[in-house]
């Protein structure tokens, strides 16, 4: 089998939540939305802190947010058990491509965050995700942190490889009292 990558290397793609039937197969709480991608696309997995590298034999999507996975190497109740409660990533470079509008959320920390103007606000220091939109937390020097949600009415351009979000402040957006 393969190497184990590095953390900054792997997505996450869902957490085991149990065994599933006697043969060995896992059930997960599904973190992403691309299965056909994963199913046609991911030959490893990775599975636990340690990242120990699985093959994919086989995906399969009984309800939204839950996936049913083989592993090569799983092949009884008692060993799909054992691996309950883990993470389960695959590779970045194995994840789908990502349309013009998305992101990985890890690549939005640390980024610098300007208003369209190039007024410098602060960087990203977190990111939370509610839901409806995702709201970066943006750490400004000197001042209170100030939350921005990523919505195209607030973000002009993102820009991963610049290492920027470009913003555009609505009225009230930000409280410069803190």
């Amino acid at each position: 089998m393969e190497d184990r990558p590095s953390a900054d290397e792997v997505l996450l793609i869902g957490t085991v939540i149990d065994a599933f039937g006697l043969r060995g197969e896992i059930k997960v709480r599904s973190a992403t939305d691309r299965v056909d991608h994963l199913r046609r696309h991911v030959q490893t997995v990775f599975i636990g802190a340690e990242r120990r590298p699985f093959a994919l034999q086989h995906v399969h999507a009984p309800k939204a947010g839950v996936l049913i996975l083989t592993l090569g190497g799983v092949t009884d109740r008692t060993a799909a058990e054992a691996l309950r409660g883990a993470e389960v990533s695959i590779r970045e470079s194995d994840a789908a491509p990502l349309d013009v509008d998305e992101y990985f959320i890890h690549q939005l920390y640390g980024l610098r965050v300007v208003e369209s103007g190039g007024g410098e606000i602060g960087i990203v220091r977190e990111v939370l995700q509610t839901g409806a939109n995702d709201v970066i937390v943006v750490e400004r020097r000197g001042r209170s942190d100030t939350l921005l949600p990523m919505i195209h009415e607030v973000v002009e351009r993102l820009d991963v490889a610049a290492g920027q979000i470009v913003v555009r402040l609505l009225p009230g957006l930000i409280d410069d009292e803190g």
